[in-house]
């Protein structure tokens, strides 16, 4: 986690300092990266929980299978111990998944994050090769841009947060709120950064001024 910290700092202060072309590029790669990191810390996380819960509920299996052949009344001559390990296994396998379905909504919000990351990526190239933008523009849009990417940092930290909250101390509604602000916060940048893509294209395509322009456009952008 300390390696995702340190490259999102980079990246910020990539932004900030150096907004050129040759920097996007490096921001990319970088955010890129962190939110990959963060999507495979959050499959590792999955996975050991997922055995957990193998291993809790052939637990349960051999508990249930115990109880089932015992007689009626050897039944209430269970000890308080068994009783309570029981309940134990049980309260433990409850929580064990609820974490797998937290982990789970993390990883789905990541994984949106990264296809933020890989629409901006797309969408600038792109932008870059259109005719009908004058340098002002891309300057304006590269300024539009960085102000969304550096907002999908602001993301990567919070997921960030999340994951360790469940190395600390913090209340489920604490968790699902951080949960929930994060997954807003995906989806208004990824909205965001759509609606500003729409927006150019029908602005390119509104000053060809040719079928043969117009059919230009629609293949570099993907139209049909």
């Amino acid at each position: 986690m300390k390696k995702i910290w340190f490259i999102t700092m980079l990246a910020t202060m990539l932004l900030v300092v150096a907004p050129t072309q040759q920097s996007h590029a490096v921001v990319w790669v970088v955010v890129k990266a962190a939110v990959k990191k963060v999507i495979k810390a959050i499959d590792l996380q999955i996975q050991r929980l997922q055995n957990k819960t193998i291993w809790l509920q052939n637990a349960q299996k051999t508990l249930e299978n115990t109880l089932s052949k015992l007689k009626l009344d050897e039944i209430s001559d269970w000890t308080e111990k068994q009783k309570e390990q029981y309940r134990k296994y049980y309260e433990e396998l409850a929580k064990v998944k609820f974490i797998i379905s937290y982990y789970q909504r993390i990883r789905d919000i990541t994984k949106k994050q990264l296809r933020l990351v890989d629409e901006y990526k797309r969408s600038w190239s792109l932008i870059r090769q259109d005719s009908h933008f004058t340098a002002e523009e891309i300057f304006y849009m590269e300024k539009v841009y960085s102000g969304i990417l550096d907002e999908s940092l602001k993301n990567i930290d919070q997921i960030n947060l999340i994951i360790k909250s469940f190395t600390t101390k913090m209340s489920d509604a604490k968790r699902l709120e951080l949960i929930n602000n994060a997954a807003d916060q995906v989806d208004a940048n990824y909205s965001d950064l759509v609606q500003f893509n729409r927006q150019n294209t029908l602005l390119s395509l509104q000053r060809a001024k040719t079928e043969t322009e117009v059919q230009a456009v629609k293949k570099l952008y993907g139209l049909p």
